[in-house]
């Protein structure tokens, strides 16, 4: 359970940021008051980490040729995916999360995401067991 709750916070804290950073993301809506837009957020980090549990390792698998041509650059259009079918889903749920063009907000927000998930993931103390 604790490491669930890690990895969404993970997960959620870099969502956060790319929708910061990325106009073309939008997470959480602007009548919502904070509470509604925390937790929609926290929904939308557990639907993401769901995601890249099961569907993130298939879409490796599928396109490892184009990985390795790429030497691992094609990693980045993955990340792109996942946004992608992320805002799919949510748009389907009805949570406030959306990309608006694949190529470049996703792009550049799933390079975002990976980045601020390596670093939190980094400052976490080595101990935790969720790193082994």
């Amino acid at each position: 359970m604790k490491v669930a709750a890690i990895t969404v916070g993970v997960n959620a804290v870099a969502l956060w940021i790319a929708a910061w950073i990325v106009p073309g993301i939008t997470l959480g809506s602007p009548t919502a008051d904070t509470t509604h837009n925390v937790l929609a957020v926290v929904v939308i980090a557990a639907i993401f980490g769901v995601l890249n549990a099961f569907v993130k390792p298939l879409l490796k698998v599928v396109s490892v040729p184009l990985i390795v041509i790429t030497l691992g650059l094609f990693l980045l259009v993955v990340n792109a995916c996942m946004l992608g079918l992320l805002s799919w889903i949510s748009d389907k749920v009805n949570l406030p999360f959306h990309v608006a063009h694949f190529w470049w907000d996703a792009v550049w927000g799933g390079l975002i995401v990976a980045l601020v998930g390596m670093l939190l993931s980094a400052l976490l103390p080595d101990d935790m067991e969720w790193k082994r």
